[in-house]
């Protein structure tokens, strides 16, 4: 199973176990011990994973984390629990000061829920107030998969890690700004997008008008996209649909076509029967075409032995060149193929020598 699949996964167990969890250390147990296994970590094994972590915290001795991830003995991500059902919001502050006094270059707080992943990047050595990545597991993007599995035992790489951090910080803070004014425009917002289609002065009156038009303008906007992504998908299924469709039709009718008849079916038996001293009966084939029956060797149309045309009202064998030109002799009949073994000895001889 992949990383994906093992996401997914935790995600529907999460959904089916929470309601029954009423405590933090059955939060732990049954949601965040089974996140850091899908991370590839070993959490039976204190050389991978410590449960109560002691981080002293100045005059405060014994300070305890709920996990410390290691790498290569080294303290390298610190994970503060909290039950499925609180809000992290209460808690950052907490794992804010485990992380000052220790080695750790990322720090994790999570309900087995909502993961937030923070690490230095404002200042060195103090943990960022605002997290580089957040997810909900329940509800994950693809992109964000992408990002978790940097955090694989098997892909676990810090350097790699912090320069994407800073991106996905920025980045999902300005995703949520987009969000915010998609869905209520504020009054900065509202007047940036009035003045270049409004030369007036934006009176309160105006900046009331052109909020709902802003707001109905971004929802139109916004539909307009999805429809021609939908149009877009729509067309290229229903080309890829018609293409196939129309190569089963065109397959079906060259089928409908080319009928092996009993006297080409004696023919290519005749011609083994002939050729039994020179080569394998075995190797000789043929292959049926509208016009002629191609007799092969080793079923490969460059290694043709000859053709019979045996549908007309005359029947021919034919032979092609080294320029692979039809050299065709007339036939009464199936057995007048025997008057032709000096040359389909010849054939196959030539064919072996290639």
């Amino acid at each position: 199973m992949d990383f994906k699949d093992l996401i997914k996964q935790l995600s529907e167990r999460v959904d089916r176990l929470k309601d029954n969890l009423q405590t933090e250390e059955a939060t732990k147990n049954a949601l965040i011990m089974p996140f850091l296994q899908a991370l590839g970590y070993d959490v039976f094994n204190p050389l991978e994973i410590v449960p109560e972590y002691t981080c002293d915290i100045g005059t405060k001795k014994g300070e305890k984390i709920d996990y410390a991830v290691l790498k290569d003995g080294e303290t390298c991500m610190l994970i503060e629990c909290k039950h499925w059902n609180q809000s992290l919001n209460l808690h950052d502050n907490q794992l804010l000061r485990y992380f000052h006094v220790s080695k750790a270059k990322f720090g994790i707080l999570t309900n087995g829920i909502q993961y937030r992943f923070y690490t230095d990047l404002v200042e060195k050595n103090k943990m960022d107030e605002k997290p580089f990545l957040d997810i909900l597991i329940t509800d994950i993007k693809d992109s964000q998969i992408d990002e978790l599995k940097k955090f694989h035992k098997s892909y676990f790489d810090v350097d790699n890690i912090v320069s994407t951090a800073n991106e996905l910080k920025y980045t999902s803070e300005l995703k949520a700004i987009i969000s915010s004014e998609f869905a209520n425009p504020s009054e900065q917002f509202v007047k940036m997008l009035a003045r270049p289609v409004y030369q007036g002065v934006i009176t309160a009156k105006i900046l009331e008008q052109f909020t709902g038009l802003v707001k109905k303008s971004l929802q139109g906007y916004v539909n307009d996209q999805i429809t021609d992504r939908l149009k877009s998908a729509l067309t290229k299924e229903t080309d890829v649909q018609e293409k196939a469709e129309s190569t089963v039709v065109t397959e079906v009718v060259d089928e409908q076509k080319v009928v092996t008849t009993q006297e080409e079916i004696e023919g290519w038996i005749t011609i083994k029967a002939i050729l039994r001293e020179s080569v394998d009966p075995a190797r000789i084939t043929y292959r049926d075409a509208q016009t002629y029956c191609a007799i092969l060797l080793d079923d490969n149309n460059r290694k043709a032995i000859c053709r019979l045309y045996l549908n007309g009202k005359k029947k021919f064998v034919a032979f092609l060149d080294a320029n692979k030109k039809e050299q065709k002799e007339e036939i009464t009949g199936i057995d007048n193929l025997y008057n032709f073994k000096d040359k389909f000895v010849q054939v196959i001889n030539l064919l072996e020598a290639k």
